[in-house]
């Protein structure tokens, strides 16, 4: 008898937990999902601000741990379902690198792409985190041209965590839908665990809507 605990998830549709619910899919996860309505204010409640004081998506729970923040959620995940081979292992050469590409998002990409977004003057490269947008973003896309993964040849949790972000970045005008960047989102979006993911989110939304 099985008694691994299950993974909670805490997740509302169309938020940034949406790439979390695909990797779960892309992992063959058996989880307990905790949705909550953004619109309705859920996040900022008391039950849920106990979970991420942030409240903020996603998070997840594991027996006695508790983990936020989505490279750090992409991590765990990956390394609790080793048998899905989303995530190199210690000592492989392609460790690294994934880890690089999971922390560049959160790092780099992110607050890169919030800057530009609300056309605030960036900081001089000296002291910023992400050096410059048009740097950051042909790091990335230097990194894409190799493909048609992120680690070359081997597809990882890091192409489910860069698919989603990139689809709504370009989606919202944030990146520029560069033709390797389009391809690159494609391929993503073509895996059959992304459809369910999104199948599953749209019936979340039309629920939440009614």
């Amino acid at each position: 008898m099985d008694t691994t605990p299950r993974v909670t998830f805490f997740h509302s549709p169309q938020s940034r937990s949406a790439g979390t619910r695909a990797l779960l899919e892309e992992l063959g996860a058996d989880y307990e999902l905790h949705v909550l309505n953004l619109k309705a204010g859920e996040q900022r409640e008391s039950a849920y601000l106990a979970i991420n004081p942030m409240g903020k998506v996603p998070a997840i729970r594991h027996g006695g741990a508790l983990i936020t923040e989505q490279p750090a959620v992409f991590i765990y995940l990956a390394d609790l379902y080793p048998a899905a081979k989303l995530a190199p292992p210690l000592g492989d050469p392609l460790r690294g690198p994934y880890l690089r590409w999971l922390v560049f998002y959160g790092s780099c990409f992110e607050p890169a792409v919030t800057d530009k977004s609300m056309q605030r003057e960036p900081a001089p490269p000296s002291v910023c985190g992400y050096g410059d947008y048009d740097t950051m973003l042909k790091t990335l896309t230097d990194q894409l041209e190799k493909g048609p993964w992120l680690l070359g040849d081997t597809f990882s949790a890091a192409d489910v965590l860069w698919g989603t972000a990139l689809n709504w970045t370009t989606l919202f005008k944030l990146v520029p839908e560069l033709p390797v960047i389009r391809a690159y989102v494609d391929r993503v979006l073509a895996r059959p665990a992304m459809q369910r993911a999104a199948a599953k989110d749209a019936e979340l939304v039309a629920a939440q809507s009614a």
